[in-house]
């Protein structure tokens, strides 16, 4: 299992965001079985067994749940699609009308199968194998609710964050009390600790980013705690370096993920403050390879030593990283 008690162990744990995916040939094979995206996301059997797939071929000290961060707008009638080569698609929900047709109610049949995916794999995992649950965080959902797809610069939700803040805070506290049941579900199906993806907080300024980042993730994890006192929760505000000791402080989170751009002196000082810190490999540097890759691992583990972490990338992995670039990765960490 991951240190979650401030301190640091030799070497470090080792899981990556994205390690289940693309990149992997068995994963396309079981992409491909499933039909679409979405199918295999609500197909516990297949779900679980992506979700296994990197454990099985690496070892990682960590296996995350394989879904996405759109399951909650789906579930609460959106209706969200993929589309192969463009990502996800959305209706896209702009004003109290059209927030009327969502609903915390109709979420209970597909949290349900996410569950029930967390449940097989609580039973296939190793127990030494930490299960990591997760959702987005409720300002990055809200982006793609609000625009209907992905969006360079979360044109759409600034805007009516903006133009009309308490119908925009209505929004966020569906999202909000969705994902508080959301996560809850997953805990209680045997998630051991959980992850909130704020993969779009770096587009905030300084004041939203206290209203719209902190605000409702302090409120996650405040209501998880209630159910589950225990859990560990991660907290990932992607491009918001500036404002980690803020969002540690205020949001009462037990790890903080950090974007390949957080320089290692911050992950440093955060860690030395007792909060467990993962990151900040670049995903991109994966793919390259070579000794660029082997000079990075050491300087992090050599930044990091000592303190409580986890080995990460700053992101997500990339479908065109080689597999055996991560298997590299792995055996320089542990040797």
């Amino acid at each position: 299992m991951m240190p979650f008690t401030g301190t640091g162990v030799s070497p470090p744990p080792v899981w990556l965001m994205r390690q289940a995916g693309r990149y992997l040939p068995e994963y396309r094979k079981t992409r491909a079985e499933a039909g679409s995206f979405l199918d295999l996301c609500y197909t516990p059997r297949l779900a679980a067994e992506v979700t296994l797939q990197p454990i099985r071929r690496y070892g990682f000290d960590a296996a995350i749940l394989f879904s996405d961060i759109l399951i909650v707008p789906d579930a609460l009638g959106q209706g969200v699609r993929f589309v192969d080569g463009e990502g996800p698609r959305l209706d896209p929900v702009r004003t109290l009308e059209d927030l009327s047709r969502l609903a915390l109610s109709r979420t209970n049949d597909k949290f349900a199968l996410i569950c029930e995916t967390v449940e097989r794999l609580r039973q296939e995992l190793p127990r030494e194998t930490a299960l990591i649950g997760f959702c987005g965080a409720p300002w990055t959902v809200a982006t793609y609710v609000v625009e209907g797809r992905g969006s360079p610069d979360q044109s759409a939700a600034r805007s009516w964050a903006y133009r009309d803040r308490d119908g925009f805070a209505t929004l966020i506290e569906l999202l909000t009390d969705a994902s508080i049941d959301y996560l809850c579900g997953q805990v209680s199906a045997g998630a051991d600790a959980l992850q909130i993806f704020d993969s779009w907080a770096g587009s905030l300024a300084d004041d939203e980013f206290e209203r719209w980042v902190i605000g409702p993730t302090a409120k996650l994890v405040r209501e998880v705690r209630k159910r589950h006192p225990s859990v560990p929760i991660i907290g990932f505000p992607r491009g918001a370096a500036a404002h980690l000791d803020r969002y540690v402080a205020a949001t009462g989170i037990d790890g903080v993920s950090c974007d390949t751009a957080c320089p290692l002196g911050v992950m440093q000082g955060i860690a030395k403050g007792g909060t467990v810190v993962q990151g900040n490999l670049d995903p991109l540097l994966l793919v390259s390879g070579g000794t660029a890759l082997d000079h990075r691992i050491d300087d992090i583990c050599a930044a990091m030593s000592g303190l409580p972490f986890v080995f990460n990338l700053g992101h997500g992995i990339v479908p065109e990283t080689p597999p055996e670039h991560v298997a590299r990765l792995v055996q320089r960490i542990r040797t």
